[in-house]
Order: C-alpha cells, then sequence, then structure tokens
C-alpha cells in the first residue's frame, strides 16, 4: 500500500484533486470533507465545533486546524492493497508525515491564489479578509518547507487532467508501483 499526501495551500485546488482521483476510480480522501481535520483551541486543546463565520479579527491567533493522527493511522492500515490518497492541509502535518508514503504539495502563485478564494463555491475559507491575509502569507512558504522535505512539488495552475496525471505519475515514479 502506498499512502499519498497531497498538500497545499488554501486553494491550490487539493479538493478539486481529490475528486477527480475519485472519478478515476482511486481511494482518494478529503481531510476537511471526510473528518480528518477540524478546528482546535491552541490554549486547552479542545474542539471547536461551531466556528464562527467571518471569523473575528484574531481569531485566527488561538485556533487552528488540523488533522486528527488516529483518523491517518486507521487509513494506512485500511488501505494496504492499494495506493490511497488523502488530500489536505493542517497545521499539525509535520507530526503526520511519517505516515506517508509519498508527500505531494500542489503550488500555484499568488494572482491564482487571490482568484481562486475570491471565485470558489465550495468552501468559503479565503474569502474573508483575515483568512486571507493569512493563505497569501503561506503561499510562499508551502513550496519552500516541502521541497526541503523532499516532496514532489506540482504546477496546480496546469489543467486540472494536466495536475491529476502529474499526482498520479509522480506516485508511480517515487513508490516504483504502476
Amino acid at each position: 500500500m502506498t499512502l499519498v499526501w497531497v498538500t497545499g495551500n488554501s486553494g491550490t485546488g487539493k479538493s478539486t484533486v481529490c475528486g477527480a482521483l475519485r472519478a478515476r476510480g482511486h481511494i482518494a480522501l478529503d481531510a476537511d470533507e471526510d473528518g480528518f481535520s477540524g478546528w482546535i483551541d491552541r490554549v486547552n486543546g479542545e474542539a471547536v465545533t461551531d466556528p464562527p463565520y467571518p471569523v473575528p479579527r484574531g481569531w485566527l491567533d488561538r485556533y487552528g486546524w488540523e488533522i486528527v493522527r488516529e483518523r491517518v493511522m486507521t487509513l494506512a492500515e485500511e488501505s494496504r492493497s492499494r495506493i490511497a490518497f488523502l488530500c489536505g492541509s493542517a497545521e499539525n502535518e509535520a507530526d503526520l508525515l511519517d505516515l506517508f508514503d509519498v508527500i505531494v504539495c500542489l503550488v500555484i502563485d499568488e494572482d491564482t491564489l487571490r482568484h481562486r478564494l475570491a471565485t470558489r463555491t465550495t468552501n468559503p475559507f479565503g474569502r474573508h479578509p483575515e483568512e486571507l491575509a493569512a493563505a497569501l502569507m503561506w503561499n510562499p512558504r508551502m513550496r519552500a518547507m516541502y521541497e526541503r522535505r523532499g516532496a514532489t512539488i506540482i504546477d496546480a495552475t496546469k489543467p486540472l487532467p494536466e495536475v491529476v496525471d502529474s499526482v498520479i505519475q509522480s506516485v508511480q515514479e517515487l513508490s516504483g508501483g504502476p
């Protein structure tokens, strides 16, 4: 089994790639939509079940989006016979990278990021100025951080079929599978 982490900044197309992978018959899960991630209070560690929207000024300083390690461990155990893709991004993902066999990071330029966050209909994150500022701050950092970690970097400004082909190809190359 190869467990693949498809990550990137908000707006890079992780959920869209996840849907396209599913449409091609792959096991692909969205960390946000499929219950792997959620908001936590960094002060007391408690889950936030009803976050405010839009977030008030300073909210993102106290609260963070995290992925649950136990859920990823369960996915790894349940998906031993095929390649499985988990698509998402979370502030604690560095603590989970040991669970993945392949890491792919989707990247886009700032203009594309602004456009995607302003026009997407599947997720409101990034429309509020506080969220947009956070996404713009993280955009150049994601590429550098994942290059240092040896991830495959994919230009997600290309047409979706090309991006998905690149994700699949990088997994095949790095895992040695078909």
